[in-house]
């Protein structure tokens, strides 16, 4: 990554691209083949990650996470981004809408999340909701002190099965000055509850190890106690996720990008054609100079956003720069790769083919590309009445 960091930020890089190096990286063949990572890797992962420090590295201090500032994070996530998300998920950093915890929450949630003993996933995503939120059918109805949910969720990702989910339902409907909209409201429904089956969803071609799962409630009685903030906040806790989710996937990016382009740069450099190294010829010269450029111009955007993040100043706008950039820079740069290698890009033997079917997934989860371009062109036509 050619941006300037301190030392602080570049001995944190290095600590986390080695802990990628020796502990994940080895593994990526053999769990992308299994189709998810075995317990007892999963578990070394966790361990070596908690011990180094990166587990819940997101979180503050005073509920015993890392206190790492967004830049540092976006560092972080780079490196991870190297390998897939089944793998450095056991390096996990649990959401920040875990802070909303009350005093009797954090107990129950929030330290265990810290420790690892605990998991939680994020489900809003519905067959019927996705970029759409409120077209959201999940509905909580009071009965009593209690709440019962019915509807479903899926695309709910994870590197294992959750111990608990945070869901989001409708709870009512509000009246505002640009019609009615409805109340969305956050809940922690723990696995097993009565009235709230997981279940595994189909396999993705991206990020094959990585899981997704259907979440279901059919009259799940729940009650005030397993609110998450108050009636209403869902949408606002959510939006916390979703806007730094954005700018965690533009780093991501980066890193694979980055590994995408050493992988093509050494190909170019030692495979000859016609008497000579095939990067030498401007076919596949110019497109080496086009991967560093764009990758170079996605850190930038990814560092900006994560700079303004920690002055307090970044905007969804910012997030929707970083994530749509470089997440279409990754899917030119995937292509760019598989082409300089010819037919081997496409082989099972070589990484690029794996690299290539994931870079599909970043344009679309955490908001699609055209998500993104909405609340670009939004923020510049807003202003103009338009």
């Amino acid at each position: 990554m050619d941006i300037e960091l301190s030392s602080e930020q570049r001995m944190l890089a290095d600590s986390v691209q080695s802990f990628v190096s020796e502990e994940l990286l080895p593994l990526e063949l053999e769990v992308e083949r299994a189709g998810e990572v075995s317990a007892e890797q999963g578990d070394r992962i966790k361990r070596k990650a908690l011990e180094m420090g990166f587990y819940a590295a997101n979180l503050p201090e005073s509920v015993g996470g890392g206190g790492l500032d967004y830049t540092s994070l976006a560092i972080m996530e780079r490196e991870f981004g190297k390998v897939s998300h089944a793998l450095h998920g056991f390096a996990w950093r649990p959401t920040e809408l875990l802070m909303a915890c009350n005093d009797e929450q954090k107990s129950r949630y929030l330290f265990p999340c810290v420790t690892g003993e605990k998991v939680e996933c994020f489900a809003i995503t519905e067959p019927g909701a996705g970029s759409d939120i409120m077209s959201m059918a999940t509905r909580a109805k009071r009965d009593g002190s209690d709440w019962i949910i019915n509807g479903s969720k899926h695309f709910v990702s994870g590197h294992v099965e959750p111990d608990f989910a945070i869901v989001f339902a409708a709870t009512g409907t509000d009246d505002t000055p640009r019609g009615p909209r409805k109340r969305v409201t956050a809940f922690l429904v723990d696995q097993g509850h009565p009235g709230f089956e997981i279940t595994r969803g189909p396999r993705c071609v991206s990020q094959r190890a990585y899981l997704n799962f259907v979440l279901s409630f059919n009259d799940c009685r729940v009650s005030d106690a397993q609110m998450l903030g108050d009636e209403g906040e869902g949408l606002m806790l959510a939006d916390k996720w979703i806007k730094m989710g954005r700018v965690w996937v533009g780093a991501g990016c980066c890193g694979r990008a980055e590994r995408l382009l050493e992988l093509s740069l050494e190909w170019a450099a030692n495979r000859k054609q016609f008497d000579q190294p095939i990067g030498k010829f401007q076919g596949t010269s110019f497109k080496l100079a086009d991967m560093a450029t764009e990758l170079q111009a996605a850190d930038l955007l990814v560092m900006h956003a994560a700079r303004k993040a920690d002055a307090g100043e970044m905007t969804p706008t910012d997030a929707a720069m970083c994530k749509l950039f470089a997440s279409e820079m990754l899917h030119r740069l995937a292509d760019h790769a598989v082409q300089i290698h010819g037919g081997m890009g496409l082989m099972e033997d070589l990484p690029i083919e794996r690299l290539w079917r994931d870079a599909r997934l970043e344009r679309i989860w955490e908001g699609t590309s055209e998500i993104q371009r909405h609340i670009i062109s939004r923020s510049l036509l807003r202003p103009l009445g338009a």
